[in-house]
């Protein structure tokens, strides 16, 4: 007893040593990796507690692996925009300025019920007041209203908004959403010669449609 108590302590212990070192996003909403994480480290867990013919240093190390894996996999993200594609998704527009994207629906597999239910819980029932719903890649829908449908004061003579669009991140330029936003490499130069900055140099630098 006193030894199956034990173990749990301290594989409980070591979970939460885990969580804290992959960050605040697994107590909250989870990008895909991360939920895979979570499971697995979850399940390799349960292996020594159940079993106590199993070691708990068996069931430390692969948690241990899973967890550096992790790290590594969040560290090469931040430097490579390609790898935080790959292994997080990319947020995408399910109605882009009150116009709902099917295609982007089918692709995401979301139903319209799905959609109004989600839209819903942003406590908005008529579609026709949604400017942007974007899918976000942790599974949330940001819903952004159109501004005469806004709250008081926001929608109180405001400016109609535009979703923003980053053409640099960490130092790199956007070519395709340079394309999107309309804008040419030409006018990013002039941009960064008023700021006194260079591509590499820019952290973010984004554009909306107004």
């Amino acid at each position: 007893m006193f030894q199956s108590s034990f173990r749990t302590i301290v594989l409980y212990l070591a979970l939460i040593a885990s969580v804290r070192l992959m960050g605040k996003r697994q107590v909250g909403q989870m990008e895909p990796s991360e939920f895979v994480v979570t499971m697995l480290v979850a399940n390799l867990a349960s292996i020594p507690m159940e079993e106590p013919e199993v070691s708990v240093f068996y069931g430390l190390l692969p948690i241990g692996i899973v967890v550096a894996a992790e790290l590594l996999l969040s560290w090469v993200s931040i430097r490579s925009i390609f790898m935080r594609k790959l292994l997080c998704g990319k947020p995408v527009i399910l109605i882009e300025n009150g116009r709902i994207l099917q295609g982007n629906l089918r692709r995401t597999r979301i139903t319209l019920d799905e959609l109004t239910g989600h839209l819903r819980t942003k406590e908005v029932l008529d579609l026709n007041t949604v400017q942007y719903a974007i899918l976000e890649t942790s599974g949330d829908l940001s819903v952004f209203l159109f501004p005469q449908y806004q709250p008081a004061p926001a929608g109180d003579g405001a400016e109609p908004q535009g979703l923003p669009v980053s053409i640099i991140e960490d130092g790199k330029l956007m070519k395709q959403n340079l394309s999107y936003a309309k804008k040419d490499t030409a006018w990013v130069q002039k941009i960064l010669k008023k700021q006194k900055s260079t591509v590499q140099d820019t952290f973010l630098l984004t554009v909306d449609e107004n």
